[in-house]
């Protein structure tokens, strides 16, 4: 209970805080601003990392949880019931953020700005980039190590950065459910959902194609022997 726990907090976290960023710049005229939002996702997260990584392994992110899995980093049983906190997580930090900004149209879902592939794509790449990050700094399924953290919260900023202004650099269908189902718009949710998980379990096979072996691919048990 004490990890479901940590990623239901450390998603609403994330989710509170990124999408909170997105509706303050839109009804503050802009003070935000786009680079402020990226900055805000990338620091959250590393935030988080040190909070509860030690707890949870800090995923905050379904794509992250399977790619673990997938990875052979993470047990089986556990995998539903963290996708499980994460969603629920995200979920409490969208029906929050629709009480305080009741008049917000999309509580910061993600939508493409242009074609839908480009966007399916985009999300596919950037996942797989996040995920390649993960599995190279992080031990087993934990993420919290002296620099680890760093590396996740800075791909993470770096990624919203560029990409955040075609296909909202979502990289997480926790972090897209939430406000999708919250404001009612689902018009480009499968996106959101299909890309990240897509990308995450092909960077497994990307990580041991550049990775020791044992790096990108060891039980978490293993790990701690």
């Amino acid at each position: 209970m004490r990890k479901l726990t940590a990623e239901m907090f450390g998603t609403f976290a994330l989710v509170f805080a990124g999408t909170g960023a997105i509706i303050i710049n839109d009804v503050s005229g802009g003070t935000v601003s786009h680079v402020g939002i990226a900055f805000t996702f990338g620091l959250i997260v590393l935030a988080m990392i040190y909070s509860i990584g030690d707890v949870s392994g800090c995923h905050l992110n379904p794509a992250v949880t399977l790619g673990f899995f997938v990875s052979n980093r993470f047990e089986g049983r556990l995998v539903l019931p963290y996708i499980g906190s994460q969603c629920l997580g995200a979920l409490l930090a969208s029906f929050t953020l629709r009480a305080m900004f009741p008049a917000h149209a999309t509580l910061g879902a993600t939508v493409p700005a242009g074609d839908a592939m480009q966007s399916f794509v985009l999300e596919f790449m950037l996942t797989l980039i996040l995920m390649f990050v993960i599995l190279s700094v992080s031990v087993g399924s934990k993420e919290k190590g002296v620099l680890a953290g760093v590396a996740i919260g800075s791909v993470i900023a770096l990624e919203a950065m560029f990409a955040g202004p075609i296909s909202g650099a979502s990289m997480n269908p926790a972090r897209s459910l939430a406000p999708a189902l919250v404001s009612l718009h689902l018009e480009s949710l499968w996106i959101y959902l299909a890309a990240p998980v897509l990308g995450a379990c092909v960077s497994v096979f990307a990580c041991r194609c550049v990775q020791d072996p044992g790096c990108c691919c060891r039980r978490e048990c293993e790990m701690k022997t």
